[in-house]
């Protein structure tokens, strides 16, 4: 019961959290993260949102709140990745700490983070147009302009078979997995004209956008489309 109970928390720290993210993509402000630290729901939830956290200030190149940062720190510091964590997990703790470099090298104040060697991203080479797709989703939050990793490259490389994921997780209404996948092809040249990706995009809000982490992305995907900025 107790772990059902901390699940329900979490999970419902995550949705505020993604609902204030999409809100301020939107342009509708961001307000600062300040409570939960000290029973770690607020800091597991940042973590689960990862680097995404601080996309409206990236985006905008605002400072962020300075509760807010120290979260997104602690986050970084207090769940590195195990040895035998999944790809996709070190890869988003390195775009935290990249994420978090950024800032603390901005504010002339905080020594910089190191966000380290870039990780091995071996396990993306050959992958099939399906496997890349479910990829990418989970990795969304390294979908930003100008913020160029091995898996942004894979990304370019394939934009055709991104599109084709895109289709693929509409028509199987996975929502999330074609909000982070619209969200890459957002940013990616070579996308076929065909796909009308604004149109698709439009759909996924409609149908899945009551899911705050699918507003996130869509909201993500909208404003660096409205950017023009390619990765």
């Amino acid at each position: 019961m107790e772990q059902s109970g901390t699940a329900a928390l979490l999970q419902g720290a995550v949705q505020d959290l993604s609902s204030d993210v999409a809100s301020a993509l939107r342009g509708g402000g961001h307000a600062p993260v300040t409570g939960g630290l000290e029973d770690g729901i607020t800091v597991a939830a940042v973590r689960v949102l990862g680097a995404d956290l601080l996309l409206p200030h990236l985006l905008a190149r605002t400072p962020p709140p300075p509760d807010t940062l120290e979260a997104f720190r602690l986050t970084v510091k207090t769940f590195p990745p195990r040895a035998d964590a999944a790809p996709t997990v070190v890869w988003s703790h390195w775009a935290m700490r990249r994420t978090l470099r950024r800032f603390e090298q901005n504010d002339g104040l905080t020594p910089a983070a190191d966000e380290g060697a870039e990780p091995d991203a071996a396990w993306l080479d050959g992958a099939t147009w399906q496997y890349l797709t479910h990829q990418l989703a989970v990795l969304a939050p390294l979908a930003v302009p100008g913020a160029d990793s091995a898996v942004a490259r894979a990304a370019r490389g394939r934009p055709v078979d991104v599109a084709r994921g895109f289709v693929r997780a509409v028509r199987r209404r996975d929502w999330q997995q074609a909000a982070g996948a619209g969200r890459w092809l957002t940013l990616l040249d070579g996308v076929p004209d065909t796909l009308g990706l604004d149109s698709g995009l439009d759909f996924v809000e409609l149908m899945g956008g009551s899911d705050p982490r699918v507003a996130l992305q869509v909201a993500a995907a909208r404003a660096m489309r409205r950017s023009g900025a390619l990765v």
